[in-house]
């Protein structure tokens, strides 16, 4: 069986920020017709193969596309993983499951994951959640702060993770990428460069990427320093040296970094991992340890924005044209046909199918 092999193109669009939701009328259609490519897809190739694709930022947004939403809208990825939700934990024979959403439902991702009871491992999946957003939103400060959040799972213990931040500055969006071709005990995979695709319109002047490849060494040496450094010494070493880098801001809380080190040193660190989950280590915290870790080592922060992909297709604002409700409802109908008489060992249709993709190849 072979499977499809889905380029990362160099495209570009603005996704800027709409808010609202989507139309009932069209998201009950992109739930229906996103639950049929699924299905298909899951019974061709497997579940892990499905999960490959949504984890790619161009397949994730063409399935956008082509059910009929934005090209150029925040929206997308929102309206898409619910809908994938929605679908698939209805329908659990197929193994694959959804946790988390946009905002609250983005913080309830650990308690749904404990009520799924067609997983097993649900620590793993339940660390793997805390530690992509921890990074995403702590590691790298890009300034987009992450406002949606879903991890998708099936039977065999593969995942991914499509999460999004927002800059309420520029109105724009971001969107973050995860594969599980990266395993949670490979700690040095997983907090250096760990992403499939960082989907944004833009790059940003700015960025502290801390799971750059170049940091690789500054994390070992901040292990190294919190594990030998006196808390006192730390915190009179942060005082000095903050004040005098311009390209870090000043405002500081310092008696919450404070309290923060301690934290720390109560905790065994072992790993760049340990830190980014300590509760209250966020982005102030991480900024102001990796600073005196550079002063301190030589060894330079790294501000290159890890952003690189964007994309341009089709849309629902009526760009490239409005959407054809009835055409959209027979190419439901048709997909729910084909794949429901494939159940029976009727793959007539399904050839057909794959002839018409080599057609418009």
């Amino acid at each position: 069986m072979v499977k499809l092999k889905w380029k990362m193109e160099r495209n570009i669009a603005d996704l800027p920020l709409h808010h609202g939701n989507a139309p009932k009328w069209l998201f009950e259609r992109q739930k229906k017709i996103l639950f049929e490519m699924g299905r298909l897809i899951i019974m061709e190739f497997g579940t892990e193969e499905f999960l490959s694709r949504i984890a790619n930022p161009v397949y994730f947004q063409a399935l956008g596309c082509i059910s009929g939403f934005d090209w150029h809208s925040s929206g997308v990825t929102t309206t898409v993983c619910h809908a994938l939700k929605e679908a698939f934990n209805n329908n659990p024979e197929y193994g694959l499951f959804c946790f988390g959403g946009k905002g609250k439902n983005g913080l309830e991702t650990p308690k749904e994951i404990e009520k799924c009871k067609y997983i097993e491992n649900k620590e793993k999946f339940i660390l793997i959640s805390k530690l992509t957003s921890k990074i995403d939103n702590n590691c790298i400060q890009d300034g987009y702060q992450l406002y949606h959040h879903n991890i998708f799972v099936d039977k065999n213990g593969n995942w991914a993770v499509i999460q999004q931040g927002m800059n309420q500055f520029n109105k724009y969006a971001r969107r973050y990428h995860w594969f599980n071709r990266i395993s949670i005990s490979n700690d040095e995979k997983f907090i250096i460069e760990p992403h499939i695709g960082i989907i944004s319109s833009r790059k940003e002047k700015e960025v502290l990427n801390l799971v750059n490849k170049k940091c690789e060494k500054l994390q070992e040496n901040l292990i190294e320093y919190l594990n030998m450094s006196n808390i006192e010494n730390m915190f009179k070493e942060v005082k000095i040296i903050l004040p005098s880098h311009h390209y870090i801001e000043n405002s500081f809380d310092f008696k919450r970094l404070y309290k923060n080190f301690w934290k720390l040193k109560e905790k065994e660190i072992k790993t760049f991992g340990d830190i980014v989950l300590t509760e209250g280590i966020g982005m102030k915290t991480l900024r102001a340890l990796c600073l005196v870790s550079e002063i301190v080592y030589g060894v330079p922060l790294s501000f290159e924005d890890p952003a690189r992909y964007s994309f341009a297709f089709g849309g629902k604002d009526g760009h490239p044209y409005p959407v054809d409700r009835k055409n959209y409802d027979d190419v439901i109908t048709f997909l729910k046909t084909i794949i429901d008489k494939a159940k029976i060992e009727d793959k007539d249709k399904i050839s057909i199918l794959k002839k018409l993709a080599y057609l418009y190849k």
